[in-house]
């Protein structure tokens, strides 16, 4: 049997007109042979009544800080209503469909609330509507605890929902339909020569994504790298075929292009951060002053990126929005942790930088030629990322994006 996971965005299902659409697609891909696993997020965005940020927002109005098993409950509402719409919809245009929420769907989860990680896929309620001819609707972003308890996977958790099903069932591919084209060589809303690309890797994508990119979500791209199955960002409202993402890199067509010859994917960008510096040098007692830094931030569940450690300065960023509390906790340790606030990251990504020489001069280059001043910078195989002021994130972008002729073909 022939399986093709195709995981549709709250955009995508938000109106007739564009359920009319993804009914079309799914008619179009059964006649081609293969059957359709639909996996469905909440409809629309904060503001509109069913989205996920408008759910939060009602509880919240009541009970600021409600408990995080009630937020999982109300969270996981909105892919209800959008896959029972959506079902009943394919139903009244011949098309056979049954729902099941993330339970029903055999989808478990080690239960943590607000962002649960998937442990198994046990889709045998779904097997049998293939085996009948009836198209199974799954709610994305949630699953089931080992307690019985609905849990949610975190945000962007109805692409890991995909991933994790077109491995339990052996998909021949998982489709990521979107309101945007595919994975683009940056954020065209910045850089208007932007390009689509049309192919390629996990290892890329995982990285724009980690980076800032809001294509895909990293989880669901490693369960579907993990098991060797091609991923398709696409668009609802169009036929074209997207971005393919594979091993290789390589076009559908496996057109020889040596990916070494696209040495930079992409330019991405994280806002709203705030670096903290630490003068180590002015410290009495330096013993293991930074495993006792890190380990009193995540206790408070502070995420912290981006460090840098020399000798005598500790550097690292946190997200803006706990940087005050941060500094609250360093400040009980007696240590004095300067913050600087409104800063952005900015990332070059690409698989074939690996020991190519020249790639970090041509970013300094690049940033210093507009004369953004670079606050801290460090590098891994696959990319180079920068933190700069955010005013200066947009041109830095544009920058780095004209240095490597991203644009071009």
């Amino acid at each position: 049997m022939r399986i093709t996971v195709q995981k549709y965005g709250g955009t995508s299902l938000s109106t007739p007109e564009l359920r009319n659409r993804v009914t079309e697609i799914i008619r179009s891909t059964r006649e081609q042979g293969s059957q359709v696993v639909v996996v469905v997020s909440a409809i629309g965005r904060l503001g509109e009544p069913y989205a996920t940020d408008t759910l939060l927002h009602l509880v919240k109005a009541v009970n600021p800080e409600p408990a995080t098993r009630e937020l999982d409950m109300i969270m996981s509402c909105g892919e209800i209503i959008s896959g029972v719409l959506l079902a009943s919809h394919l139903s009244a245009h011949n098309l056979p469909a049954r729902f099941f929420n993330g339970q029903q769907a055999g989808i478990y989860t080690d239960g943590q609330f607000g962002n649960a990680h998937i442990l198994t896929v046990k889709p045998e309620n779904i097997i049998d509507c293939l085996n009948n001819n009836i198209i199974p609707i799954i709610a994305g972003f949630q699953g089931i605890g080992q307690n019985g308890e609905i849990v949610t996977l975190g945000r962007g958790g109805s692409d890991t929902t995909a991933s994790a099903l077109g491995a339990a069932l052996k998909a021949e591919v998982i489709d990521i339909f979107t309101d945007v084209e595919g994975v683009m060589t940056a954020d065209p809303r910045i850089v208007s020569n932007a390009r689509l690309l049309d192919s390629i890797t996990y290892n890329e994508v995982c990285q724009l994504a980690r980076e800032g990119a809001k294509v895909v979500h990293p989880r669901a791209v490693e369960i579907a790298m993990h098991c060797g199955i091609p991923l398709r960002i696409k668009s609802t409202l169009s036929d074209s075929m997207g971005t393919l993402i594979t091993n290789n890199g390589y076009g559908i067509s496996d057109q020889v292009n040596s990916i070494m010859e696209r040495m930079i994917t992409g330019i991405t960008y994280t806002s709203n951060i705030a670096q903290i510096r630490i003068n180590i040098a002015a410290l009495q007692d330096k013993k293991g002053v930074e495993l006792k830094i890190f380990k009193s931030l995540a206790q408070e569940n502070i995420s912290v990126d981006f460090i840098t450690l020399q000798p005598d300065l500790l550097l690292f960023t946190v997200m803006a929005d706990t940087a005050l509390r941060a500094q609250a906790i360093l400040n009980t340790m007696s240590l004095p942790a300067e913050l600087v606030m409104n800063c952005a990251k900015v990332a070059v990504v690409g698989a074939a930088m690996t020991g190519i020489p020249g790639v970090m001069a041509q970013v300094m280059e690049a940033l210093n030629e507009q004369d953004i001043p670079i606050l801290q910078c460090g590098d891994s195989y696959t990319n180079i990322w920068c933190l700069v002021d955010q005013e200066h994130m947009q041109n830095a972008v544009k920058a780095l994006h004209d240095k490597f002729e991203l644009g071009k073909k």
